[in-house]
């Protein structure tokens, strides 16, 4: 935001105070400045000159010959302009000057024969509007030779403050006026409202009906007749082209400055144009569309507020007035409004119209809604300086529900220890009455205050010794000398997240960090969802119930940009509803979740193997190595399920104490043609808390084996619906102390083997720690095992 030193000038003393001073203290204190103009050295070299003579340039019909002094000295200036004469006062550019509009340097030149020491110069050419229809002439009653800047207030230092979202109520000259008294400890001047009313009442001509008082809980207005609609004053030209603004004309010219002066934003409405002289606050109809006053039509939402007459929308709340009820050259009759609205109900609005104004990054951040009457008050004064016009007497204020000031205790012993130093108690209460802060009883131990509605950033104690701590000075805090330092042992204090976080790091994923807001529809597929009261958008309206959305999204964006391969993971929360209302914490779930993803290639084709891409085993095994890195010994179970569900073609479980606690696989082709996926993308994720409940058990010593193992292989033919689990089982029925491993090392299915019939291979080993077995023995648990499963599971030995 652009402030102008001048203009803070206006309303604190800040003689014998540098710039650069101001500049350091405001930084210090909390309100960046990032960029620094002075604008005198744009007009150095431009004074008040006076023309003493013109006559016609000899040598061409539209130029003029002109004697032009500086009070001291007289110059031979050539002129084109239409409009220059004798005995005006000009701005007079001499030789060595450079021109603000353009930025050329002057010099002695020849025109047309004639020799030109300077230039006389526009408004457009001093980029002060865009006139450029002739010269500038000045008020007679300027000192001749002045420096320009000087003469008209010119010599401005203009401020870019970077103004953070917390502290609405530097959005203003006065607000950063007010941090600026209470730092060098000096008087704020805010502008006393005079108002020359006329007997009229307002309430005979006006009136105002909110009917959404949630997003509008206050609407005031002023009523101005008989006005003159014509280009602003000077001053006001001037300080408002200071910051950037473009004069329009003197009515809305007041309400920018307003706006600008104490931070509340203001629209004025042609009154005749307003149907049945009245204002109804409620909100747009869906699909309505409404034309703006940059000419654009809009089409609106239910949800955005509506400044409407007894017929129809004339402003979108907080964002823009309409084209059929902005002011005009002929217009006489002017209503003020001067509104408090909810800053979610603008935010959203401004951001569903991609329509951003000054007035609505006010109101999103939050005005002060306690200010709306002397704003508005405070526009019809000056509309009538620079209007004429009547005041009507009384205002319409609609405010049913007050906004009250905070009550807040501050207790001195807790600023000392919270900033490390002593802060005299009666320096504390200057700080605080200095920002405008109430101070409505002190003791010996604590101060009570009320914290004004424009800062809305002060709720608790620790806030308010923030704000006596930046004033103070950060400056002031000592340096400490001496740190004591133990060397105890130090205790593992790494959270169990950033241990996993660590872990997945280590073993080559990448992180990334995806919104937990998704689209509604996406938030479906994967649990019961929690819709948020006011999205900003549609892709952010639901609470995320999975991790797999944003990991897909992000696969997709990438896939888009070239990159096809990648090995990602993100930890989050996922929230889920679990009652239909949501009353309490208890009607939804929250959990921690980390996820791991695979896709595209694992390895490149190089001279030494071939190209290949990640599979089902890839994202086993950084599952596993995850789970050494926590717990050596194998503690959880594994379940394969080859039929897949809605969200998986296959995937394993991993449970613990019959609880899974990770889930994953291949994300079934449905669900990535959802995210417009292509290509195979593999998906593991693992419930945090659960994961860290593990116990991974005592874990022993095991003697190496001194004698040598016996391997048996055999294979089975059964129905497609058994289970390696189930086969494994019959065998391990024997209760046998020598069979000690059994594992599938091969599937086969074939119409060789029937219908609906597979092939199940299978190692056994057999050994005792204490001796040598022998071939008898073996062959007697080995035959038993292979009865076992033929009888139980109706298989038949293949190869037999």
């Amino acid at each position: 935001m652009k402030i102008s030193l001048n203009w803070l000038k206006k309303y604190v003393d800040l003689s014998g105070i540098t710039a650069a001073d101001i500049v350091s203290n405001l930084t210090n204190s909390g309100l960046e400045v990032e960029d620094v103009e002075d604008k005198g050295t744009e007009f150095e070299n431009i004074v008040v000159g006076y023309v003493k003579e013109r006559k016609k340039h000899p040598n061409a019909d539209k130029l003029s010959v002109c004697i032009v002094t500086d009070g001291t000295e007289d110059y031979n200036v050539v002129c084109g302009a239409p409009n220059v004469a004798a005995g005006q006062k000009v701005p007079f550019a001499k030789v060595g000057a450079v021109v603000p509009d353009g930025g050329f340097k002057l010099t002695k030149a020849k025109i047309r024969g004639e020799v030109s020491m300077g230039m006389i110069c526009s408004e457009r050419e001093l980029k002060l509007s865009d006139n450029h229809q002739g010269i500038m002439v000045l008020d007679e009653n300027l000192q001749l030779g002045k420096p320009l800047a000087e003469a008209l207030g010119l010599n401005d230092v203009l401020l870019e403050v970077a103004i953070t979202p917390n502290r609405p109520d530097a959005l203003s000259h006065i607000g950063v006026a007010r941090d600026l008294a209470a730092i060098f400890n000096r008087e704020l001047h805010i502008p006393e409202v005079i108002l020359n009313e006329n007997e009229g009442s307002i309430h005979d001509y006006a009136a105002v009906e909110v009917l959404n008082d949630k997003d509008c809980p206050r609407y005031s207005a002023k009523v101005v007749r008989n006005v003159t609609v014509k280009e602003s004053p000077t001053w006001l030209k001037e300080a408002l082209t200071a910051i950037g603004l473009r004069p329009i004309n003197n009515i809305v010219d007041v309400t920018n400055y307003v706006m600008h002066e104490v931070g509340q934003p203001l629209h004025g409405f042609d009154l005749d144009k307003l149907s049945g002289n009245k204002i109804i606050v409620k909100n747009a109809n869906e699909g309505e569309k409404f034309t703006t006053l940059d000419s654009k039509e809009r089409k609106l939402s239910a949800s955005s507020l509506m400044i409407c007459d007894a017929e129809r929308s004339v402003a979108i709340a907080g964002v823009m007035g309409g084209e059929n009820s902005e002011v005009s050259s002929e217009t006489k009759n002017i209503l003020i409004e001067s509104a408090y609205f909810n800053p979610s109900s603008v935010r959203k609005t401004s951001k569903s119209l991609a329509l951003s104004t000054d007035a609505s990054y006010r109101f999103e951040r939050g005005t002060d809604p306690n200010i709306t009457v002397v704003a508005a008050s405070r526009a019809a004064q000056l509309i009538q300086e620079v209007g004429g016009g009547e005041i009507l007497s009384g205002v319409i204020d609609v405010y049913p529900v007050r906004i009250a000031a905070l009550d807040i205790e501050l207790r001195f012993s807790r600023v000392t220890k919270v900033l490390g130093y002593v802060v005299p108690d009666e320096e504390i209460l200057q700080i605080l009455k200095r920002l405008g802060i109430q101070v409505n009883s002190v003791n010996a131990d604590l101060v009570q205050v009320s914290v004004p509605t424009f800062r809305p950033d002060l709720e608790r104690e620790i806030d308010l010794i923030e704000e006596i701590a930046r004033i103070y000075g950060y400056d002031k805090i000592p340096a400490v000398e001496k740190i004591s330092i133990t060397l105890a042992e130090k205790k593992d204090e790494t959270s169990g997240t950033d241990k996993a976080r660590h872990t997945a790091l280590s073993l080559g994923l990448d992180e990334i960090i995806t919104n937990s807001l998704i689209p509604s529809e996406y938030a479906a597929m994967f649990g019961n969802t929690i819709d948020v009261l006011n999205p900003q958008s549609a892709d952010m309206s639901t609470l995320r119930t999975s991790l797999i959305p944003g990991a897909l999204f992000t696969v997709a964006r990438n896939i888009n940009a070239g990159e096809k391969s990648l090995a990602i993971f993100e930890i989050g929360n996922v929230f889920n509803r679990k009652n239909e209302g949501l009353n309490s914490f208890e009607d939804f779930t929250e959990e921690e979740k980390i996820c791991f993803v695979l896709t595209g290639r694992a390895d490149d084709a190089e001279w030494y193997g071939k190209e290949r891409n990640y599979d089902f085993y890839d994202l086993k095994g950084f599952v596993n190595s995850f789970l050494r890195r926590f717990y050596l010994d194998s503690v959880l179970n594994d379940t394969y399920y080859q039929n897949g569900s809605s969200i998986f073609e296959y995937y394993l479980d991993k449970t613990y104490k019959n609880e899974i606690i990770g889930q994953g696989g291949l994300l079934n082709k449905s669900v990535l043609k959802k995210f417009d996926i292509n290509q195979d993308v593999y998906y593991f994720e693992f419930r945090l808390e659960k994961f860290f409940e593990i116990e991974p058990g005592i874990r022993k010593f095991k003697e190496l084996l001194k004698f040598p193992k016996v391997v048996r292989d055999c294979a089975f033919i059964v129905d497609n619906n058994i289970a390696h689990d189930e086969v494994v089982q019959a065998m391990s029925d024997t209760k046998s102390e020598l069979l000690k491993s059994i594992k599938l090392f091969d599937i086969f299915e074939s119409e060789s083997l029937g219908r609906d019939k597979k092939s199940m291979a299978f190692t056994l080993e057999f050994y005792d720690e204490t001796r040598t077995l022998k071939d008898e023995e073996v062959d007697a648990v080995f035959y038993k095992a292979i009865e076992s499963v033929k009888k139980k599971l109706n298989a038949e030995l293949r190869g037999n």
